[in-house]
């Protein structure tokens, strides 16, 4: 069956920023990056999907607006507070028993997962002897979030998630709110380091404690599922977690086998070692 022309310009453009700026999104859903194209689309000058190729070719601004728009994700500061409660108490609880503690936020969008990560850490007395690696593939993403500068007028709902996830403290002593704008303590990201990674290319490069991608995996097919569950499960320790997003689940992977769910409902797992298994 003949693809129509509105996918065989879509296909063109993926493989143009592919071959010139290495981005590899094989494995994304190809309805989700239909539906982004068409909002870039919308609010540029051009008619249709293919005239949008030889922007993104010969304009890098254009390219990080379109990339910008494929890649993020809504994210908020402890979203779904009940999964940063479940942590707080289930993982964190074994995370202490570690001399050093290495957690990987990947896909980790404008990093309010990472301050909220960061914040626990922090209450729990962790944070001393954490490193937090912060990825994604979205430069313009990691940039905001290695600033960590938010709207201010989203504080009362991440005031309220903290406080519903668990927080021990106020919110308020771990952000700076001026002209409109909220800036996290800097003391917050001492310990995190924020680099560009892409789940389909690139391999592991730490042993993890802890694995936190949330709202991610809902955006790839299986097969890439499949990949970068073996990344994460090469990536993990032993006895190592796993945090996925509400709305997603490794039941049907390749390697479902390889963990068990240690909170119902959350979406929390754990490398199945011979220790977890005699839990």
């Amino acid at each position: 069956m003949a693809m129509d022309t509105q996918q065989i310009e879509v296909s063109l453009l993926l493989d143009a920023m592919h071959l010139k700026y290495g981005y590899n999104f094989s494995g994304y859903s190809r309805d989700m990056l239909t539906r982004r194209v068409l909002s870039r689309l919308s609010k540029s000058r051009f008619d249709n999907i293919g005239e949008m190729i030889p922007e993104v070719l010969h304009e890098p601004e254009f390219f990080d607006s379109l990339i910008y728009d494929i890649s993020i994700t809504v994210t908020e500061m402890f979203r779904d507070p009940g999964v940063y409660k479940s942590l707080r108490e289930k993982v964190l609880s074994v995370l202490k028993t570690y001399p050093n503690i290495n957690i990987w936020h990947a896909g980790c969008a404008t990093g309010e997962e990472v301050y909220s990560m960061a914040i626990m850490l922090k209450e729990a007395g962790l944070y001393d002897r954490a490193r937090i690696y912060a990825t994604d593939i979205n430069d313009t993403a990691l940039k905001r979030a290695e600033e960590g500068i938010y709207p201010v007028e989203n504080i009362r709902e991440y005031t309220r998630n903290y406080q519903l996830a668990g927080g021990k403290g106020s919110f308020a002593d771990y952000y700076h709110a001026k002209y409109g704008v909220a800036k996290m303590d800097k003391s917050l990201k001492e310990n995190v380091t924020f680099a560009n990674h892409s789940l389909v290319d690139d391999g592991v490069f730490a042993r993890m404690h802890l694995i936190v991608c949330r709202n991610v995996f809902i955006y790839f097919d299986k097969t890439l599922q499949n990949h970068v569950l073996k990344l994460f499960l090469d990536s993990l320790c032993e006895d190592g977690f796993l945090c996925l997003g509400n709305s997603e689940s490794i039941a049907f992977s390749d390697f479902a086998q390889d963990f068990v769910e240690v909170v119902k409902n959350e979406k929390i797992y754990q490398k199945e070692t011979l220790a977890v298994k005699q839990i």
